[in-house]
């Protein structure tokens, strides 16, 4: 069936794939009236603030490296590294060193779906069942994370753009507790991997195999909430991974490898990191009573292993360069070195506000904002961050890319998702000041 209903519509637990706070109130980077021809004048940026910010947890020892890259339309972006790839090691972190991103998955597989949209292979608002019977006729938790039993019909289907936009209802085992959190974990509905070691508090359970039965097993379980009422973090993007199998006839990997990844030259870009890549990754650790501890070492690293399937929520690995990659053809509408991977139509309606009319965001992480595909929006800005510390944004009116890898868990124990873009912000508003003076 082909759908053209394109057009836009108006160290716990909870936080391991948290990610995104980095987008909140306060923390936007430049504001629309930063226009592109102002930071065409600069040649080569200071970015006084980002390096001060590096400064301030590499240079005393609270993270083993950090590594931006950030840039302006269609330039070259300029990486701004300081650190090792780990605490004792003598390589230093640059822009080619890899990073759990996490969350920042997200984007990426948001953008897939809405390639697939824009070619009419399944629509935004279509129903979920259509694709996927098994999500014909859903249940939902009378009280919110309560008892498993106690169920009523759902009001009305899931649709992908709800899927999208964390609105579908699903629940998310790093964010659900009591009953329905034990269930996700009992039947390996855990998208997600963190360290091959033991470590209280964070355990996952193993997820089951085989992105296809994670999906059949997730219909089994009851919702959280109606479908379409509230924003909710959720597994929707990993599910979003077996909609886009069944719809393109091709493992969701493979899919991403063929229509992102090759296209747009990110060739650093993996669900597991080949053993040949080993000497660039980067160890991730966790914070201790302020105390850096390592927790997946890059060696013995859990990435080194095959995923149980491709987590299209939080799975990747990548590098600074190969993000930064995927932001330029974000910003070039679809467009990078020459190369057409998605239409304008595609990015513009997958970076604009997402979210049902019927779905309330008070409350939640992203109160007084908006959601596309698989990121947040926000005054003219795309993007969403890491669990470990990472973070990826695009702002289309100023015409501005950056991204920040790190590594660290729980991602509250420094607040980078909010002192990178204030640091972007400050360094754009200096820019700004220079080039009118």
């Amino acid at each position: 069936m082909a759908y053209r209903e394109f057009e836009p519509a108006a160290l716990s637990r909870r936080s391991l794939l948290r990610g995104g706070a980095f987008l909140g109130a306060g923390a936007m980077a430049a504001s629309a009236p930063f226009g592109r021809r102002v930071f065409a004048q600069i040649a080569i940026p200071e970015w006084t603030n980002i390096r001060a910010l590096e400064d301030k947890y590499v240079g005393t020892g609270k993270l083993a490296n950090m590594v931006a890259a950030l840039g302006m339309g269609q330039q070259a972006p300029q990486i701004i590294a300081q650190g090792n790839l780990a605490f004792g090691s003598e390589t230093k972190a640059d822009g080619d060193s890899l990073y759990r991103i996490y969350s920042m998955t997200k984007p990426i597989t948001g953008m897939a779906a809405m390639m697939l949209i824009d070619e009419g292979k399944m629509g935004l608002d279509q129903p979920l069942y259509e694709v996927l019977p098994a999500y014909r006729n859903m249940r939902v938790q009378k009280t919110y994370d309560g008892s498993l039993q106690d169920l009523v019909p759902a009001e009305r289907p899931i649709t992908m753009r709800m899927l999208l936009t964390h609105t579908a209802g699903l629940g998310y085992n790093i964010v659900q507790s009591g009953p329905i959190s034990r269930y996700y974990a009992q039947e390996g509905l855990v998208p997600g991997q963190v360290s091959r070691l033991p470590l209280p508090g964070m355990g996952r359970g193993k997820a089951i195999e085989g992105l296809d039965n994670f999906a059949d097993e997730l219909a089994k379980a009851p919702l959280v909430l109606q479908p379409g009422t509230k924003w909710s973090y959720s597994v929707g993007l990993d599910l979003m991974g077996r909609v886009i199998e069944v719809v393109s006839g091709m493992r969701f990997d493979e899919f991403l490898k063929a229509r992102i990844f090759d296209p747009v030259g990110m060739s650093s870009t993996y669900f597991r990191v080949p053993q040949s890549e080993v000497g660039r990754f980067t160890t991730n650790y966790g914070i201790l009573n302020g105390t850096p501890i390592p927790m997946d070492p890059a060696r013995a690293s859990i990435y080194l292993d095959k995923p149980s399937f491709p987590f299209g929520g939080a799975g990747l690995v990548s590098s600074a360069r190969d993000y930064d990659r995927f932001l330029q053809m974000l910003l070039g509408y679809g467009a990078i070195d020459g190369t057409r991977v998605m239409s304008e139509t595609a990015v513009r309606l997958g970076t604009s506000n997402l979210l049902p009319e019927t779905a309330t965001v008070a409350g939640t992480w992203i109160q007084g904002q908006q959601f596309g595909a698989g990121g947040r929006v926000a005054e003219g800005a795309y993007g969403w961050g890491g669990a470990a510390g990472t973070v990826g944004l695009v702002h289309f009116p100023a015409g501005v890319r950056a991204t920040m890898m790190t590594q660290y868990m729980p991602s509250e124990a420094y607040p980078i998702h909010d002192a990178f873009p204030e640091a972007l912000r400050a360094d754009l508003a200096t820019m700004q000041t220079a080039a009118a003076a």
